[in-house]
């Protein structure tokens, strides 16, 4: 079995501009997702789509490939991920490179690991699936969830009799966005990504943080940095703390 990784880096972000290049604890964002491909082991070729030479330029440095810019119609806003991925299988093909299956890894997800990425493939590969998609637990229960009308009322938003210990509430799982396989025939089918065939990665909500804005920007170095400073207090506690001050 061929597989592709591809991790789509367009340019042009409106939230946290040029997020996918942005320092993240050391390294560019793009790199942590490109150096997790990388160690995994489970790829034939790791390429960066992108529509930019300076991205290009970085995502060489760490490793990846480019062999192509993205065209001016997947570099739109909008277009999406899915119509540069179904390009680059395109393009490949069209030099007479063929895959069995394709994982897009968004860089916006830094703390997904390379085990996360193997643990994936050994859920498609157990399974016989065609394609896999990351999850995570929710992190409130859907109880206290709900739409709100215009005036904002409150009436039946919520009702008390289903209230109870969190503890005891059943789990509900969203999609985090973090890493997605699928064979590339159902890809160039059109078929859905979600039916019998396809399994959930369940992921630890500590490494399911996909960056937005700046609010999420920070909050991901700071669940990298603790990570780091339990894993080796003594190490990385001056770091933390100037980082920090």
């Amino acid at each position: 079995m061929k597989n592709i990784a591809i991790i789509p880096a367009r340019s042009g972000s409106k939230g946290l501009p040029d997020k996918n290049i942005k320092i993240f604890c050391g390294k560019p964002l793009l790199a942590w997702t490109i150096e997790a491909a990388l160690k995994s082991g489970e790829f034939d070729e790791v390429m960066v789509s992108t529509d930019s030479e300076r991205y290009r330029e970085i995502a060489l440095e760490y490793g990846a490939e480019v062999p192509f810019l993205r065209s001016e119609a997947t570099s739109s806003d909008t277009a999406s991920s899915w119509d540069a991925v179904r390009e680059v299988i395109s393009k490949y093909a069209g030099e007479g490179r063929y895959f069995d299956t394709f994982c897009m890894l968004q860089p916006t997800s830094p703390l997904r690991n390379a085990e996360d990425i193997t643990g994936a493939y050994d859920i498609f590969k157990h399974n016989n699936a065609t394609s896999v998609v990351s999850l995570c637990e929710l992190e409130h229960s859907i109880n206290i969830c709900n739409r709100l009308p215009e005036n904002k009322s409150l009436d039946g938003f919520y009702s008390s009799n289903i209230s109870g210990r969190r503890q005891d509430a059943d789990k509900y799982y969203r999609i985090n966005g973090a890493i997605y396989i699928q064979t590339v025939e159902k890809l160039m089918q059109g078929a859905n990504l979600y039916d019998e065939q396809s399994y959930a990665y369940i992921m630890d909500k500590a490494n399911s943080v996909d960056i937005d804005d700046e609010l999420d920007f920070i909050s991901a170095e700071a669940i990298y940095n603790m990570t780091i400073l339990k894993k080796n207090p003594d190490k990385n506690e001056n770091a933390m703390l100037k980082k920090t001050f």
